[in-house]
């Protein structure tokens, strides 16, 4: 039977559940922390997590350029503001990672005019519907019981895994690498909920695949965590406050990024491919002149 959020919780707790993974249009902007300053940041009222990929050093001395990539999480409560300011980006392309279920709950992406959409399915392995599954049975044992004890980190690792092991991931995160080689592509953004699992394993490919050091991909990765912060927080409050968990804390494992969840994907990178190259010439079948290609567009 599918899941439905009237099912879950009724109409009165709906919305509630939905914005533990996206943010409302009336979610404050996080103000970056000192360690992220270098980052470019796009400030919306209905995404919190929308950034420019631009600007990092790679190993070879040059820069990857500003303007061109963007990364983001869900663009379905942007205001009209918003639209404004998204609008001044440029945009060609905007490449939806979500599965219908997250689209179903939060909504279609919110575009300027002209901005082709793209819906590229990458599985979060249940994660939505876990989610959604133990908030809305209000039941604190129940809660327990599904995230408790480490297993809601345990199931981000095994979300993690599928980056790696799934053939229709592999395709789609190979497919928008190679969408971001080719000549003549207008800027593009790609993100999925909450911009910070699907879109930050797309993101630490990116950049580490255009020479970008280790060190300042993982920063980019965790920098998730401060942008989302304020908001992840607020929605936790809210769950408490609305009666729904009685130890809201129980999610922050699936709100957050951390290193042991990147550190599973490579693992089982080195375990199926030995090395990030062969994952990304073998498992994303992208060919050495896609890769050159992707330097010489993205890096100056």
């Amino acid at each position: 039977m599918p899941l439905t959020r009237r099912a879950l919780l009724g109409s009165a707790a709906a919305t509630a559940v939905a914005a533990v993974l996206a943010p409302s249009a009336t979610a404050a902007p996080r103000r970056p922390r000192s360690s992220v300053q270098s980052i470019r940041h796009i400030p919306l009222q209905g995404a919190v997590n929308v950034r420019d990929l631009g600007g990092y050093l790679t190993y070879t001395g040059d820069r990857v350029r500003s303007g061109l990539v963007y990364r983001a999480d869900a663009l379905g409560k942007l205001t009209d503001a918003d639209v404004t300011t998204v609008a001044s980006l440029g945009l060609e392309t905007a490449v939806d990672f979500r599965i219908p279920l997250e689209v179903q709950y939060d909504g279609v992406d919110r575009l300027p005019a002209g901005v082709r959409a793209v819906s590229r399915t990458i599985t979060d392995n249940g994660l939505y519907g876990q989610l959604l599954a133990a908030i809305g049975s209000r039941d604190p044992v129940r809660q327990e019981e599904m995230l408790g004890n480490g297993r809601a980190a345990a199931f981000m690792n095994e979300v993690y895994r599928t980056f790696v092991t799934s053939p229709a991931n592999r395709a789609a995160f190979g497919a928008t690498l190679r969408d971001l080689s080719r000549p003549g592509t207008g800027p593009y953004l790609y993100h999925c909920t909450s911009g910070k699992d699907r879109t930050g394993w797309t993101s630490y490919l990116l950049l580490t695949a255009l020479g970008v050091p280790d060190r300042s991909a993982v920063s980019d990765y965790l920098a998730s965590n401060t942008f989302r912060a304020a908001y992840d927080a607020k929605v936790r409050e809210g769950l408490k406050q609305a009666g729904l968990m009685q130890n809201p804390d129980l999610i922050i494992p699936l709100q957050e990024v951390r290193q042991e969840y990147l550190n599973t994907a490579l693992a089982e990178v080195r375990t199926a491919y030995g090395t990030l190259f062969r994952y990304l010439t073998e498992g994303l079948a992208l060919d050495l002149p896609t890769l050159t290609a992707l330097g010489r567009r993205l890096t100056v």
